[in-house]
Formats: structure tokens, sequence, C-alpha cells
């Protein structure tokens, strides 16, 4: 995978700080499978990269901590294909996806309203008419 990994907008992800291991995948195959190292493994030493600026870093550090390998290293892995090319791209486009997410700021905080008072008046005077048409349901099957 000679191109490096975007992440967001102009931050790149060079190859130099990416290591790839293969290995064969698992499951059904016949004797092809026996002999082809299809599995990809894409490991990123987050924690020591010199691509993201430090704020992002922190904030996927923060965000992937569950998926670090000894807190720093985050791991894909990918063998859904037959072909070693094709799950290299799945790898690298998971890897993207993951850093994107991750150091993606976090949403606005939302501000807290009030319902207008026509629309608290509307819904009690709503609820009314429902008790209403309820009691009056009631009271048919008492007599």
């Amino acid at each position: 995978m000679p191109e490096p990994i975007r992440v967001r907008g102009s931050v790149v992800v060079p190859e130099a700080e990416l290591q790839w291991r293969f290995s064969r995948s698992s499951g059904p195959g016949g004797q092809h499978v026996n002999t082809s190292d299809t599995q990809v493994e894409l490991r990123y030493d987050l924690a020591a990269s010199d691509a993201l600026p430090e704020a992002w870093k922190q904030r996927a550090l923060a965000h992937l901590a569950a998926r670090l390998v000894d807190g720093r290293v985050l791991v894909v892995r990918a063998s859904e294909h037959r072909s070693q090319w094709r799950n290299r791209e799945v790898a690298a486009a998971r890897l993207a996806s993951l850093l994107g997410e991750a150091t993606a700021p976090p949403p606005k905080a939302r501000r807290a309203t009030k319902p207008s008072r026509g629309m608290v008046e509307r819904r009690l005077e709503n609820k009314k008419r429902r008790s209403e048409v309820k009691r009056g349901r009631g009271s048919l099957r008492a007599e």
C-alpha cells in the first residue's frame, strides 16, 4: 500500500509509521488456502506517531483506549477477502475511519430549553380531553 492513510483534511499517516503483518486466514478454502498469506494485520503506534497533532493524538488515545495494545498500538485485522491486496485496502480504510472518528471534536453541548407556554397549555388541554373520553367510557360499563 504505497499511499499514506488520510485521517481528516490534510492530516495523513505516512507509510513509514505503519507495520503490516500477513498470515493465513482461517476457515475453509481448499488447497490454495494452506499456502497463501491473505489475512492482514495493520499495526499503528498511536502514542509514538508524529503524524497527528498533539490534541488529536490525546483525543484518539482516550477514545480508543479499549482497543489499544499496551495502551499505545492500534491493531486492525482484515481477512474477509481472498486477495491480500483487497484485505490491505480494507485494513487501511478501517484504520482511517477509526482515526477519523477518534480525532473528531466532541459535539456541541445541547442547550436546555423550556417548552413554550402555548405548548404546555395545548398538552394539558389534550390530557383533559382524553381523560373525559375515558371517564365517559367507564360510566357506560357501570350501568
